[in-house]
């Protein structure tokens, strides 16, 4: 009994990776753990199809693509998300963020962000079903970046992660002693931006990319290997047109590639190797091999890339609608799903809404309300300078 609640307390967490998808004859979907680092933390983006590499500088761009706060208006502000997770299976499950910015001169900006994950109250049993003790398995990591403008069009930033899982409180597993899962890792980022012209309407062309999670691999026993944490490649487009004074629209793709080896296939009779790579490599080889190791050569690994799709518009730049899709390949996850939202944003703070709307029912946060909550310093500065 205790080992049944352990694997469901595990279970819970992988599932979130969303790689038990597709069907078992067709799925050949990246491994990896601590999948809450890959979940969009803010409502924003959450509304825009998980798009963000090349979206306008808010103050949730340290998932996205901390080099864009080389180019946000302000010299400060901070921001609160909330999501609740499996929210349809169960009550205690989410994942709360917290991020904020500085403005250290007209070039350099430093940021920092928490993204925490509850996976709710687990009871530990013995042989015989008698609880021995609850606990609740908890994920968290801690970023800090360096952003900076590097040309008056280009940017680019350096975050640092300390990542932490903790699934089983240390409690043993089947005879197998566990810990908690450590890693450190980086995100390397560029944003370029430049103004345009459509026609008669002013526009703003960006584009964004964004190495992030590469570090190293975690591991929650010392018995078996460690496993790769999800490093991902992240880039896309995004076009700003000013439609007039007061309505302006926002068009944005977003292209995903987990730099992380793909499972080969093995010989059922000798375990060796048919087709595929080794996925056994260290972090700098799999990076560079996660290119080229599918066992279905290039057209699996074009399957391998998602796909986000945003749309957004603004009016007076107080009020937003937005709206995107989702696609992931059957075989490598599977989630298809169209999001919504709306933005308000007054002189103090801004408020953020977004709901997810899966095509196929495997989404966590299917049919979940998400807010997002920032505030930003130069409004409070403005109140004390006219009161």
């Amino acid at each position: 009994m205790r080992d049944k609640y352990i694997i469901s307390c595990l279970i819970l967490c992988f599932a979130s990776s969303w790689v038990l998808r597709a069907q078992e004859d067709e799925l050949n979907a990246i491994q990896y753990v601590v999948p809450f680092l890959l979940i969009a933390p803010d409502s924003r983006a959450g509304a825009m199809g998980d798009a963000g590499a090349a979206t306008s500088p808010d103050i949730y761009s340290m998932h996205w693509n901390p080099s864009k706060y080389a180019f946000i208006d302000g010299e400060g502000g901070i921001g609160i998300s909330y999501s609740p997770w499996l929210r349809t299976l169960v009550p205690d499950i989410n994942i709360a963020y917290l991020t904020g910015y500085y403005r250290l001169d007209d070039k350099q900006v430093i940021s920092s962000s928490l993204l925490y994950s509850s996976l709710g109250d687990i009871p530990f049993t013995d042989d015989f079903g008698n609880i021995e003790r609850n606990f609740r398995p908890n994920e968290f990591a801690l970023d800090a970046a360096y952003s900076r403008l590097l040309t008056d069009k280009i940017a680019g930033a350096i975050a640092f992660r300390f990542i932490y899982s903790n699934l089983t409180g240390g409690f043993p597993a089947g005879g197998t002693e566990t810990k908690p899962g450590l890693s450190v890792a980086a995100d390397i980022s560029f944003y370029y931006r430049n103004d345009i012209s459509l026609g008669s309407k002013d526009a703003l062309l960006s584009f964004g990319t964004n190495f992030s999670n590469i570090g190293t691999k975690m591991s929650y026993t010392d018995e078996n290997d460690p496993d790769f944490i999800p490093m991902n490649l992240r880039l896309g487009p995004s076009l700003n047109i000013e439609l007039d004074n007061y309505n302006d629209i926002n068009l944005a793709v977003d292209f995903n590639k987990l730099l992380v080896p793909t499972p080969p296939v093995y010989d059922p009779a000798t375990g060796d190797i048919i087709d595929g790579k080794d996925p056994n490599v260290a972090v700098p080889v799999a990076i560079f091999q996660s290119f080229i190791d599918a066992p279905g050569g290039f057209r699996e690994e074009l399957n391998e890339i998602s796909y986000s799709f945003g749309l957004e518009y603004w009016y007076n730049q107080q009020f937003a609608i937005r709206g995107g899709y989702f696609h992931e390949h059957a075989t490598k996850g599977n989630r298809k799903y169209f999001t919504a939202g709306a933005g308000f944003r007054m002189n103090v703070f801004s408020l953020d809404f977004s709901y997810l709307m899966p095509l196929v029912n495997n989404h966590p946060l299917a049919r979940t309300l998400r807010f997002s909550l920032s505030f930003d310093f130069d409004a409070f500065r403005n109140i004390n300078t006219s009161g």
